[in-house]
């Protein structure tokens, strides 16, 4: 080959420099017309004045169809039976022809509990908010989180694999030949084929095993080969020596680099357990909504009542005194007679009221109590349909429910000391701020790994092959690079490394912070248990001493309708002997009336106290015979968890240097040591603190010496065990609550009108 030296020209630089400015105006026309094309492509415009030749309807119709509200196509409609409801009852239906269905209170939790995906409320969440409103998928939404869930945490230790395969085809000319192997003209065909597995162990080793094959064919002078293959299979290990050390480490820190932002094994874990405890509270609340709803519609039933009975006395008082009117006898003066007429229409609203009730607030949860403080309101069709929703059945079908059961009218004592315990052991918030606590005790953890740097220990080994054909040795006689594969089976080429990796941020400002922001909400979720314990002793002894009131008030007034009653059958004698004016007979009547309806309300206001104390101590959903657990587990779980029992095996003995399991459940019972109690300071009422011994024996004399001649304090009154409900039944119709004939036997409720 015959090298030739180029030749210059004297004017070679204004030419350079001619076509140099002729590249730079092609090269700029072409990014204008490009960049003019790409906008009308994508839809850019100039904003200004419409196009011509758009005409004002056009516009107008645009305008239209882009402003209009439009529905969905849904792929698989959502079946529904909301059409099918009949018209609601009303003051207006024909209420001899309505048939009644009895319903006990366990069948209506029951129900609700079946038919119940969502956690129903009359509050309306599920029309303003429905994202926060309680479903039954909500345990299962956390735990198949695939961010924070459990499985999301376990995919750091899935094992991985890659696969690549990438072909290029180059055409290039180079200033230098050296990187050209020898020649400025390079032409090439390359092919590079990676495989790689990888796999992360508990403790935060990382394994790697790769294979690396490419393929070079070019024109360089010096090739041995036209096109050769080259292969290579490493085996990788890379241990964290300080970051990522651990198995603690990847419990709570999991994959993440961030401070503050956690995602370990364990850390997932309590964020299913406080789901739970979270649906568990819900689930409870409902169960509490739908009691009150029953009582509601039970009172509402006993008082409508109350009010026919009012009215149809008040309406055969005036038929009397009108009659006297027609007659023109004396007690049938215009005045008396439209006493009696007011009276009538009165009771007469009073029942369409009680009928049909009016939207007011009804007893519901956190309404004063935690459980719900019964209001006494609404009437008897809204009541039964409020029912009716929250049990799922249709809202309106014809009928009417009747609740069967009957309140409880015996007294009731509680022990202090053992609800206490109870409320504190068993109430579903105080586990939920446990869990809370423990996840916060984990993320402490987990800011303390984060603090240290990053030391890894790096270790590779690789076996090399080189051949001009990849696969494909000859019989016998072969060069010694005929292939690649069998190259690298033969060994000859072998490489190792070994080092360590270090990365240290100085100052490290983002993990300290991340440090002192675990230890503050770590002292906050302490100190929001321990107010919540105080907050729930607070209720208790509100329920509790509630229910003690709840059973003297309803003595009283148990009293009072009993006075009534008696003035109401003497006014009514003494009006028969035209003793007594017409208008203190009116006064008997209401005073009767309302006795009655506020007797009725005193005993579903005992029944709802003594709910409130089982709610408060933590025993409700036991009371009522309800439990939360998960769903049946299919065949297939079932065997797979006999294939894994059966692989494990008892380590005969555990190694020093392998760390204990780290112990973040109790199972379903409390731990009783888990509880420290210290006692409060007490200065400021008078009573030392710590006291010597001194102090303590001349306190105990002065004691002994004013016990004699202090008063004897009253006791309190407590309700006796076996105490009846005893009313005249002169004043009313045989009642089940009150009546001792059906006291062993089934309760009856009778029809709304008889």
């Amino acid at each position: 080959m015959v090298e030739t030296t180029p030749q210059f020209d004297a004017c070679e630089p204004v030419r350079s420099k001619t076509v140099s400015l002729l590249a730079r105006g092609l090269f700029l026309f072409s990014m204008g017309t490009l960049s003019l094309a790409l906008c009308q492509l994508t839809g850019c415009h100039w904003p200004g004045k419409p196009a011509a030749g758009v005409s004002t309807e056009t516009q107008k119709y645009y305008q239209t169809a882009a402003a209009q509200i439009e529905y969905p196509q849904l792929d698989q409609p959502v079946p529904s039976d909301a059409l099918l409801n009949s018209s609601p009852i009303s003051l207006v239906t024909d209420l001899d022809s309505i048939t009644y269905r009895n319903l006990e209170l366990s069948e209506a939790v029951t129900l609700a509990l079946e038919k119940s995906k969502v956690i129903r409320n009359l509050g309306v969440t599920i029309l303003r908010s429905p994202n926060s409103v309680t479903t039954s998928f909500d345990p299962a939404l956390v735990e198949s989180d695939p961010r924070f869930g459990i499985q999301a945490a376990l995919s750091a230790f899935d094992t991985t694999f890659g696969a690549s395969v990438i072909h290029q085809n180059n055409d290039r000319a180079l200033n230098n030949q050296f990187f050209g192997g020898g020649t400025r003209l390079l032409q090439q065909e390359a092919t590079v084929m990676q495989a790689q597995l990888g796999k992360q162990s508990a403790s935060g080793t990382e394994y790697y095993l790769r294979n690396i094959t490419d393929y070079d064919k070019n024109n360089a002078p010096g090739n041995q080969f036209p096109g050769a293959w080259t292969t290579q299979l490493e085996a990788e290990m890379r241990q964290p020596l300080l970051q990522g050390y651990g198995v603690d480490y990847w419990q709570t820190v999991g994959n993440s680099q961030t401070p503050g932002l956690y995602n370990g094994v364990l850390i997932a874990r309590t964020n299913t357990d406080i789901s739970q405890s979270e649906f568990e509270i819900s689930v409870r609340d409902f169960v509490a909504e739908v009691e009150n709803a029953y009582w509601d519609l039970y009172f509402a039933y006993r008082d409508l009542e109350t009010k026919i009975a009012a009215r149809d006395a008040s309406l055969e008082l005036w038929r009397r005194v009108d009659a006297l009117k027609q007659l023109g006898r004396a007690g049938g003066e215009a005045d008396k007679e439209a006493q009696a007429r007011e009276q009538y229409y009165r009771f007469e609203e009073d029942m369409q009221n009680a009928l049909n009730g009016r939207p007011e607030d009804n007893t519901k949860t956190y309404n004063g109590t935690s459980a719900g403080t019964f209001k006494g309101n609404g009437g008897v069709l809204r009541l039964e349909r409020r029912l009716r929703y929250l049990i799922g059945m249709p809202i309106n079908d014809g009928c009417l429910m009747r609740p069967v059961d009957e309140p409880l009218a015996a007294p009731v004592c509680f022990n202090w000391e053992t609800n206490l315990a109870e409320s504190v052991d068993q109430r579903p918030e105080l586990r939920r701020q446990k869990w809370v606590i423990k996840q916060r005790e984990l993320e402490m953890i987990a800011a303390k790994k984060m603090l240290l740097p990053e030391l890894d220990l790096v270790a590779l080994y690789r076996w090399r092959g080189f051949g001009e054909t990849l696969t494909n040795p000859s019989n016998g006689g072969a060069p010694r690079f005929d292939s690649a594969y069998g190259d690298l089976a033969s060994g000859r080429f072998q490489e190792w490394e070994l080092g360590v990796e270090l990365d240290v941020p100085l100052g490290n400002r983002q993990a300290h912070a991340g440090m002192r922001n675990a230890e503050f909400k770590l002292a906050r979720a302490r100190q929001v248990l321990k107010e919540q314990e105080r907050v729930i002793v607070h209720e208790l002894s509100n329920a509790m001493s509630e229910s003690i009131r709840a059973w003297e008030v309803m003595q009283t007034v148990k009293e009072r309708l009993k006075a009534a009653g008696d003035q109401v059958n003497a006014l009514n004698a003494a009006y028969e002997a035209d003793q007594a004016p017409l208008n203190l007979v009116l006064e008997a009547q209401r005073r009767f009336a309302s006795a009655k309806s506020s007797y009725y309300a005193a005993v579903m206001d005992y029944n709802i106290a003594i709910r409130n104390v089982h709610f408060e101590k933590g025993s409700y959903l036991e009371y009522c015979g309800v439990h939360t657990s998960e769903g049946p587990w299919s065949d297939a779980a079932h065997q797979y968890a006999a294939r894994k029992a059966d692989l494990k095996q008892p380590m005969p003995k555990v190694p020093r240097w392998i760390n204990p399991p780290r112990v973040i459940s109790n199972g379903t019972t409390a731990d009783p040591y888990s509880r420290e109690i210290i006692a409060e300071p007490v200065e400021e009422m008078g009573m030392p603190y710590l006291m010597t011994p001194e102090e303590e024996h001349s306190q105990d004399q002065n004691s002994e010496s004013t016990a004699d001649s202090e008063l004897t304090p009253a006791p309190i009154l407590l309700p006796e065990p076996g105490a009846a409900l005893e009313l005249n039944p002169e004043l009313y119709l045989q009642d089940p609550v009150f009546s001792d004939e059906t006291a062993n036997t089934t309760p009856v409720v009778r029809p709304l009108f008889e």
